[in-house]
This record gives C-alpha cells, structure tokens and sequence, in this order.
C-alpha cells in the first residue's frame, strides 16, 4: 500500500513556519489580513471562508469579510471590490468565483492590485507564473501540490510528470511550476486519445478533472506517485477525488486521499501570500 500524503501534516510544517513570519510583522506594527469578497451564500463558498478563517486565526492573520447581496448591480459590486483593494489594512484579496450569472469579474481582474492577488486572478501573474517571475502569485491549488511533495522529498527533476487537467486555475500553472523543477511535462485532459496508457507511463500523475473517480487502477503505473486534486461527489454523496482510491493504493508508492489531501494545503497556501503581501505593502523584510 502506498504511503497516503496527508494535507494536515503539510499545513502543521508550513504554520509552525507562518506563525514566526507572522509574529516579525507584529513586532513591527503590521497584523497581516485578507479581505474575503463573497456574493451571495452559497454553501461550498461558506465552507471553505469557515476553513480558512479557522487557518488564518491559527496562524494569528486577520481577516475582513465583504459580503454582498447575489443581485447586487455591476456598479455596486465594482465599487466594493475597489473599497477593499483600496484598503491599506488588507494586504491580500480572495473574491469567491464563479460570480453570479449578471456579473463581469474581469473589471476586477484587472483592478486588483498584483500583490492583494493572492489567488492569482490577475493577468499580471498569471503571467509571471508562464514566465517563472517568482515576483507574483501562482494559484494556491498548484502551489499546495508543490509544497505537498516538497514535504514528502518527492524530487521531481527528470521525472515523467503527467497533469490530467487543462485549466487555468490548476493543471496550465501547475504543470508551468513543475516545468520549472526540471520536470518533464505531459498535459493531458478529459478527451486525450489514449489516455490510460499516457497516465500509466508516468512517474508522478496529477489529477485535476473534476471527474469522480475517474482514475482506476488500470490507469495508474506500479510504483508511482498520484497526486488528486479533484473535489467530487459520488453517487452515495460522499466526498472524493478524481481517483479510485481504493482501487489505486496498493499500485503506488505514495497517494493524496481526497478528502484531507491538497485541499487541506490550499488556505496555508492562502496564509503565505497574505503574510508575503503584508511584508511587501509595509516594507518589512
């Protein structure tokens, strides 16, 4: 049975480091703080502000929550958004996507500051994250991968790395961060030909397809390392990944669980940013 990578054990390594960098600001006058956009309530955008103002109070950052009405107009919601990114108390931004049918998000897109970009919506780091400028933001899902297999020493250099999934918040800026660890990198998706066969030659596979379970044992070579970053239902309305899991562990040597795998790593993720944003905006080195 594989080694299960456990998301807790990654977030205590990187708070105990949080808390210290935390404390240096405090000393200086600085409380670290995200601003949380939301509209609306809908109940998985409650769940993860619960989690991650729980991670945040831990780790001794503050955290203001903006909330506005789901019919709020395109005027008014550009005015609060500003209000926050305007705010010299917050040093970090995370707007809650996808926003309601009637609203245009790329108005704040393009607002918001670069450094309060904590979840790299902004093409200014998107950007940075394609041209490995380590100035910016990745997105916290990609960069919760990397710190899950730095904390396990899974070197990557040479490695045949597979990504299953394309999209611009996971698989596209994760692959560039495992580009950048001299990873070789295959990037495939939910319509690649041959896609068992790709998967099964692969040293490390990323799953990122948001397809319950999709990832059976025959798609998985003995030995390697399954990362799932998927975040499903099943039919029983349980909680899973893109993986069998059951199916997958005795293949591997090391696999995340879904739930308590990298999405218990993405609000840490969040944390560093806010902390690096607030270093960065009060000058503290």
């Amino acid at each position: 049975m594989g080694m299960q990578m456990k998301g807790a054990d990654v977030a205590a390594a990187m708070k105990e480091s949080l808390i210290k960098e935390t404390e240096i600001l405090k000393e200086q006058g600085v409380l670290p703080c995200l601003g949380i956009v939301r509209v609306g309530a809908r109940p998985d955008d409650l769940a993860y502000e619960r989690g991650a103002r729980k991670r945040l109070e831990g780790i001794g950052i503050g955290c203001q929550v903006t909330e506005l009405p789901e019919d709020i107009t395109q005027k008014e919601f550009e005015k609060e958004f500003r209000r926050v990114n305007d705010n010299p108390d917050i040093h970090g931004i995370l707007l809650f996507r996808p926003l309601p049918a009637h609203l245009d998000e790329e108005p704040a897109r393009g607002m918001i500051h670069p450094m309060k970009d904590v979840d790299c919506m902004s093409p200014v780091n998107i950007a940075k994250v394609f041209t490995d400028d380590e100035t910016g933001y990745a997105p916290c899902t990609p960069e919760a991968v990397m710190e899950m297999l730095d904390y396990y020493k899974i070197s990557l250099k040479g490695k045949r790395v597979t990504v299953i999934g394309r999209s611009m918040v996971v698989g596209r800026p994760l692959s560039m961060l495992l580009l950048k660890r001299h990873a070789t990198i295959t990037v495939c998706h939910t319509r690649t030909e041959e896609l068992e066969r790709t998967c099964r030659e692969a040293e490390v596979l990323v799953a990122a397809a948001g397809r319950a379970k999709m990832v059976g044992g025959d798609m998985v070579g003995a030995g390697a390392v399954v990362v799932d970053v998927g975040i499903n239902v099943d039919e029983e309305g349980n909680l899973c990944g893109d993986v069998d899991y059951d199916a997958v562990r005795d293949k591997v040597s090391y696999i995340s669980p879904v739930p308590r795998g990298v999405g218990s790593v993405t609000s840490s993720v969040l944390a560093k940013h806010v902390v690096r944003g607030a270093a960065y905006f009060s000058g503290v080195n």
